[in-house]
Formats: structure tokens, C-alpha cells, sequence
């Protein structure tokens, strides 16, 4: 299998938030630590050095604050970009992003924009303590109003950072913490996303698809490289989860006609459930068997020294296709 040099996902959301702030005078930082430490994952260091504690500003230790913060600034007329340290911190804030941020719009019978967006450390493989490894970007994808992205490359962090300050509308972003400094990645198609908020085809294939989104895409070209010519796995990355571009799967498994959804938040109620019933509903006579899903048992993440017992990887991957395509 080949790998590629590519921009490296912490890198890209910084340059890309450098440049945002140079080009806007409305765009601001906000978040714990993102000052004078530059994050946990020095995602934004420098930053405030450069453009002012005003713009990179340091938060109080509570997640519901940044995000009330945001609301305000919002409606004020300013662009809040802001950093949940960790996935598992998202909790407190869940009050301002469904009933604030999510609906002031429509409260304000559209005299508000709520143009604010929320940066998520998020997923596994780093050896985290509890409540540092979670995936629960479907809290969030069910909720009206709030988009909801995953990206697992820099070029696609920077595509769609870009993007979600131009929507007016709450955007949470969840990014891979185990990609942050990774210096390369499985090689993938050249052909970029049909817009800023589609899906992308990252392998091209004719006998199942695999949609994918976060850190786990890697693993899973990995293993569709591992599988060829054998087996010809064609990998769509989603990239967003809310909303999901359906027509892209679909287009896909209309050439296949096998999918595996594999992602690495908790299987119920989770984003694959979601694609398992739009494809049953919209693409069933392409199916030429039932669409399967691979992701952990709903439970919570586990101690650091057991997470190679949760998290999905390339041989499961593997042993799942060979399964659905004998």
C-alpha cells in the first residue's frame, strides 16, 4: 500500500484560521487555553502573539460559557470560532448549541445569523483518559439547525473551515485527534468534493462501498488497498454527517451494489443507522445484498490500556468485505 505526504491536519485548521482572521476583523477565537498555551494540541499556537489577546482569546474552564459567549458575539455581528478541548467536555455546552445557537435563528424570525463555529478535538487512538476519547458527533448531527463535519484530511479541514463561516449558522467541526500531527496518509484519488459540503469519493472501486468519515478512513483505505485486486472497494469519505450527502452513497452503490458503513462513534442510533435506512428506502433494487454495518458496541470508551478492543481496524475491515462479497 502507498502513502502520500500530505498537509498535516493541525497545520492546515491553523494557517486556515491565521488567514481567516487576517482577511475578517469579525472573525474571533475563543476557547481554553487556545492563548497563551495554543491549545492542548497547539492547533492555534502563535496565534494570539500575532493577532491580540482580544482576537485569540482564553476562556474560563467551562465549555456552557464559550458556547453562551459565542451566541452573544454572534448576534452581535462577530464570527466566534471556539475550541472544545475534548469531545467528552461537549456535554455542558449541549444546552447552548440545541436551544441557543441552533434556534435563534428562527427565534429571531431570521433577523439573526447565528454564523459560530465549534472545534472538537475528537476520537481515539491516542491512549486518552475518560471522557478524552468519545466520537459523539450523532449528539449532534440529529439536531435541526447545526451541521456537522468530519474531516480526515488538512486540505478537506481547511475546504470546509472556510465554508462554515460563510453559512451563518452553527457548524460543529470534529477533528481526529490521532491525525493532528500525522505526517502521511494512505494514498487517495485526486478528484475533489463536488462542492464544499459533499462528500468525496477517495477510492474508486466496483464491487462494494465502503462510506467513511474521521480518522477511520485511513484505516479503511488501508484496508481496501490490502484487499485489491481481489476485492475492488470503492471508498466514499462523507466529510459531513449532518447534512449527509446521500446522492453521493447513492451514485456509488448504484455501481456496486454492496455497502459497509464503518465509522468509530458507538453503532445504535448512530450515523451508519442513518445511511443503512436512506439506501434501504432509495436505493434498495441496486442492492444485491443487505447493508452492513461496522462500528463499536454501544459502550462507553474504555481505559487506554483496552482500546484496541474498541476501536475498529483494518482486519476487521477486511474480514467484513470478504464476508459480504463471497
Amino acid at each position: 500500500m502507498s502513502t502520500v505526504p500530505s498537509a498535516r491536519l493541525a497545520e492546515s485548521i491553523n494557517a486556515t484560521l491565521a488567514d481567516l482572521l487576517e482577511q475578517d476583523p469579525r472573525v474571533l477565537l475563543l476557547g481554553e487555553d487556545i492563548g497563551r498555551l495554543g491549545g492542548v494540541f497547539r492547533v492555534t499556537r502563535g496565534l494570539r502573539e500575532r493577532f491580540g489577546a482580544e482576537r485569540v482569546r482564553d476562556s474560563l474552564l467551562a465549555e456552557s460559557t464559550i458556547v453562551g459567549q459565542a451566541v452573544g458575539m454572534t448576534m452581535s455581528g462577530l464570527v466566534p470560532i471556539c475550541e472544545i478541548q475534548f469531545d467528552g467536555f461537549t456535554y455542558p455546552a449541549v444546552n447552548q448549541l440545541v436551544t441557543q445557537a441552533a434556534r435563534i435563528g428562527d427565534r429571531w424570525n431570521g433577523q439573526v445569523s447565528p454564523g459560530l463555529v465549534v472545534r472538537i478535538p475528537t476520537a481515539g487512538g491516542v491512549r486518552g483518559v475518560e471522557h478524552h476519547s468519545e466520537s459523539n458527533e450523532a449528539l449532534f448531527a440529529r439536531v435541526p439547525g447545526i451541521s456537522v463535519a468530519c474531516p480526515s484530511t488538512g486540505e478537506d479541514a481547511e475546504q470546509i473551515l472556510r465554508y462554515a463561516v460563510t453559512l451563518g449558522a452553527p457548524v460543529v467541526i470534529y477533528e481526529p485527534i490521532r491525525l493532528y500531527w500525522r505526517r502521511s496518509t494512505p494514498a487517495r484519488e485526486p478528484e475533489p468534493a463536488r462542492s464544499p459540503s459533499a462528500a468525496r469519493i477517495v477510492r474508486r472501486g466496483t464491487d462494494v462501498t465502503i462510506a467513511t468519515y474521521g480518522a477511520v478512513t485511513n484505516e479503511v483505505l488501508q484496508a481496501a488497498h490490502a484487499l485489491s485486486p481481489e476485492v475492488d472497494v470503492e471508498v466514499v469519505d462523507l466529510r459531513w454527517v449532518a447534512p449527509l450527502d446521500m446522492a453521493t452513497v447513492l451514485e456509488s452503490v448504484s455501481r456496486t451494489g454492496r455497502l459497509l458503513v464503518v465509522h468509530e462513534g458507538s453503532k445504535d442510533v448512530g450515523i451508519g443507522a442513518e445511511i443503512a435506512a436512506s439506501v434501504a428506502e432509495h436505493g434498495f433494487g441496486a442492492l444485491r445484498g443487505p447493508v452492513r454495518r461496522l462500528a463499536p458496541d454501544r459502550r462507553a470508551y474504555p481505559p487506554a490500556d483496552f482500546e484496541k478492543d474498541y476501536l475498529i481496524g483494518v482486519q476487521e475491515i477486511k474480514d467484513e468485505v470478504l464476508v459480504m462479497t463471497k
